[in-house]
């Protein structure tokens, strides 16, 4: 893989293999990103396209403080945040709008499973129902941080500036995350185990 600086020079002499390279090494991800927070793979790829499009025409301002990747985390983080309220606005009523940082649910119904779980569902089948079951119903923030830490194995540091909070921010989201998420899955899996 090409640094950032070689990517970045390359990228603003308009170089059609660094563009390339750039869409090969970060699109993917991106998408799964997009995909994390919207729900819906066709806007999703619409973030990921616009989220190109965007570094593309702010290249010669790009300042390197953060490498590509994180940058383009961010934007396309951002965008299927911005996605979600939007759909959300025009759908919901005041009242339910995302509660603060402080108000997000905690799980209430969590069962021990022992290992059954596995035994009763293949790899890809639990994959789906965590998916379709749990990670969908996570409230957009703490979607977001438990998807970069879990999913794609991003360090705490990483996560955080990608989602512009703090380390500690990011724990806390993610430890809630995975809570409601056992949760959900306990109400799912919960019969069969």
């Amino acid at each position: 893989m090409q640094d950032d600086p070689k990517l970045l020079a390359a990228l603003r002499d308009r170089s059609p293999e660094a563009f390339q390279e750039l869409f090969e090494l970060y699109s993917d991800k991106m998408y799964r990103l997009a995909v994390s927070i919207v729900g819906d793979e066709g806007d999703a790829e619409d973030i990921v396209q616009e989220t190109f499009i965007k570094f593309i025409e702010k290249i010669e301002t790009f300042e390197g403080r953060s490498s590509i990747g994180t940058w383009l985390y961010r934007v396309t983080h951002n965008a299927g945040i911005d996605m979600v309220r939007r759909k959300r606005s025009s759908m919901l009523l005041e009242s339910d709008l995302p509660e603060a940082e402080e108000g997000l649910p905690m799980p209430e119904n969590i069962a021990s499973w022992d290992g059954s779980v596995t035994e009763l569902y293949d790899q890809q089948e639990l994959l789906q129902i965590l998916d379709d079951a749990a990670m969908q119903s996570l409230p957009e923030k703490l979607r977001g941080a438990f998807f970069l830490r879990d999913i794609e194995e991003m360090s705490t540091e990483e996560a955080a500036e990608i989602l512009e909070i703090t380390p500690g921010a990011v724990k806390v989201r993610l430890h809630r995350a995975r809570l409601l998420m056992r949760e959900q899955l306990t109400a799912v899996l919960g019969e069969a185990v």
